[in-house]
């Protein structure tokens, strides 16, 4: 048995959100628009800061794992977009988030990435645990977006 293939297999289907997760896309495309700045009752955050959150952590994990010279933001204030998004705002992070996932997938699928070595520039990170990361961190947030969602159509 090949353990890398079998990690590939599985880690791919993973971040496709399509086994036990919400499907990203389908999310992202369905959310109403007119309502990513909408605040919810006792909600921390609304839809658009979610989604900006979502992008920002990805866009940092996926670039740390491919480039030794990036810089991440500063944690946590970084990792935040506090400001309001538009319509046009909101489809470009999307599309952002993801052609970055797309990013991930080809580097998982890449025979020539050993998922199992560390990251050279890194102290101790594979792109194994990058990969369960993102695709971990993207559905966390991704739940959110899908509540919110829920809760608007109910108003």
């Amino acid at each position: 048995m090949d353990i890398q293939k079998e990690l590939r297999a599985h880690l791919l289907e993973l971040l496709e959100g399509k086994a036990a997760h919400l499907d990203l896309e389908t999310v992202l495309r369905e959310f109403p628009v007119a309502e990513i700045n909408a605040k919810i009752e006792n909600a921390p955050h609304t839809a658009w800061e979610l989604l900006e959150h979502l992008r920002i952590a990805q866009s940092d994990i996926v670039e740390f794992s491919r480039d030794a010279n990036h810089v991440s933001p500063k944690f946590p204030d970084g990792y935040w977009n506090k400001s309001e998004g538009t319509a046009e705002d909101w489809q470009k992070s999307c599309e952002q988030i993801l052609r970055e996932l797309q990013t991930m997938r080809e580097l998982v699928a890449d025979e020539k990435t050993d998922l199992l070595a560390r990251i050279a520039h890194g102290d101790g990170q594979t792109i194994l645990r990058e990969a369960l990361l993102v695709a971990d961190h993207n559905s966390y947030h991704l739940g959110q977006i899908a509540f919110l969602m829920r809760i608007l159509e109910k108003k």
